[in-house]
């Protein structure tokens, strides 16, 4: 059950790059939450976000 629900969508407008605090978008297909101001990608693991930097997936040219 690693996809967000549609449910939890409303949450993710509400949720931003803790590191440059600007939107993210949902890659479904990668299961990841992306920032381009900060070229990271979140991880998705198990439904839930992992926050953190030092987790995230630094994107290449994209």
């Amino acid at each position: 059950m690693s996809q967000i629900r549609e449910a939890d969508a409303k949450l993710l407008e509400l949720m931003v790059c803790p590191v440059t605090k600007t939107m993210l978008r949902y890659d479904r297909e990668k299961q990841e939450l992306v920032s381009r101001a900060a070229r990271l990608a979140y991880p998705i693991r198990d439904g839930i976000p992992v926050m953190l930097a030092e987790e995230a997936r630094e994107l290449g040219d994209e």
